[in-house]
């Protein structure tokens, strides 16, 4: 159940902001409101969702700031991560990298009918495959988390006036990347990573705030 409900807030079934009323949510999903209040529950322990007292539950906000925020934190727990992999790798975890990597490029993003919830599940794929070796199960559980909530704005957010290819894709970003891990280049892979990520914040902020209303529910501002 949680992982229904979070995918259809990642693909913006649900939007920013918007209230859940619960039995919508049963008849959505078939389901009675225990199993849907558990969930929601969790959910909100992952940041997907906001319980408000003697309100209920409402899809978690977004903002500028607060995307900033998320990889500010990814910023500071993923290059220990990926040092500590560089460190730790062996040649399962080299063969793990170039296998995630292929899986996500055998999706073309320049094509009709892609189905882009699968690539961005390829797409976290990667990049948890990067760090995977750290073992280190609280960084890894917390990276999961904010990459969800990165491809979330990727997908509710950045959909508001973008096109398809210009959201996903990254004009070989990914193969850079991957060479740089596999080559133990540990600064090279850190700048290479930021400059990924910092294409997010620059097509957000790209955004008129006009567009950006009209997809949100009783969200704060984008600023």
């Amino acid at each position: 159940m949680v992982k229904a409900i979070r995918r259809d807030i990642l693909l913006g079934t649900f939007l920013p902001g918007e209230k859940l009323q619960m039995n919508e949510l049963k008849q959505h999903y078939q389901v009675g409101g225990t199993p849907i209040r558990e969930a929601l529950v969790q959910l909100v322990w992952q940041h997907f969702v906001v319980m408000e007292p003697q309100k209920g539950f409402r899809v978690a906000p977004v903002s500028l700031n607060e995307l900033r925020d998320i990889l500010a934190t990814r910023r500071a727990i993923a290059g220990l991560a990926l040092e500590k992999a560089m460190q730790r790798g062996s040649e399962e975890w080299e063969l793990s990298i170039i296998t995630a990597f292929h899986r996500m490029e055998r999706i073309q993003l320049d094509q009709p009918g892609v189905d882009y919830e699968e690539w961005g599940e390829r797409h976290m794929d990667f990049h948890m495959a990067l760090i995977k070796a750290c073992n280190s199960p609280m960084m890894l559980s917390t990276l999961e988390n904010i990459y969800n909530q990165l491809e979330r704005y990727r997908h509710i957010w950045l959909n508001v006036e973008l096109d398809e290819v210009t959201r996903y894709h990254d004009h070989g970003e990914h193969k850079a990347i991957m060479d740089a891990v596999l080559a133990r280049d540990l600064q090279k892979a850190l700048v290479l990573i930021e400059a990924h990520y910092q294409h997010v914040i620059d097509l957000a902020e790209t955004l008129s705030p006009e567009k950006f209303s009209e997809r949100v529910k009783h969200s704060p501002s984008s600023v």
